[in-house]
């Protein structure tokens, strides 16, 4: 059972619930009745800004950097049209905010030209921002996703999955895969 809601609470029973809310598993996880809350991880916010490059791409390839802690470095990306986005970077923040914050532009002009060092700055501008579902904060150790079934937590039909971020987009199918076997074997 699972009880949520302000004013006119909505409560919902399912023979099987998937917790897959990216963002908001954890609030959802505590929301589920008989959900132990020792084992709902705590949310913790990373943005991720992105900044694109006008005028042409000197790249025709994606070039990744290696990894820094909380995430996979400012990487280059490409979109169709051949425009050249730079990000993720990490921004631990408090609350959910989509905003790109340009003042980190000086953080990302010194990470590119680690690999470009004829970067023009002035062609830098902010593009867009993500929001990654951590669940251990800053300073704290890489984690992976977690999947909690009812032998974890004891509520059967459950299914938890906290902290998808990009690596557990990319394995979207196997962790599909792991949910069914789960949910199969209430």
């Amino acid at each position: 059972m699972i009880s949520v809601g302000g004013d006119e609470p909505l409560e919902l029973s399912a023979r099987n619930v998937i917790n897959s809310a990216g963002l908001f598993a954890p609030a959802v996880a505590a929301a589920v009745e008989g959900m132990p809350a020792h084992l709902v991880p705590p949310s913790y916010f990373a943005r991720g800004n992105y900044f694109v490059l006008s005028g042409r791409s000197p790249f025709s390839r994606l070039v990744y950097p290696v990894p820094v802690p909380g995430g996979l470095g400012t990487h280059l990306t490409l979109d169709l049209a051949g425009q050249a986005r730079f990000g993720p970077d990490v921004e631990w923040i408090d609350s959910i905010d989509y905003s790109v914050n340009e003042a980190r532009l000086p953080r990302f002009a010194d990470a590119i030209r680690r690999y470009w060092p004829d970067l023009d700055e002035s062609r830098l501008s902010p593009g867009y921002s993500g929001v990654r579902p951590k669940i251990v904060g800053p300073g704290g150790p890489a984690q992976d996703f977690v999947v909690q079934d009812h032998q974890v937590h004891g509520v059967r039909g459950l299914v938890n999955l906290f902290g998808i971020e990009s690596p557990g987009l990319t394995a979207s199918l196997a962790l599909a895969g792991e949910v069914l076997q789960r949910v199969g074997a209430t």
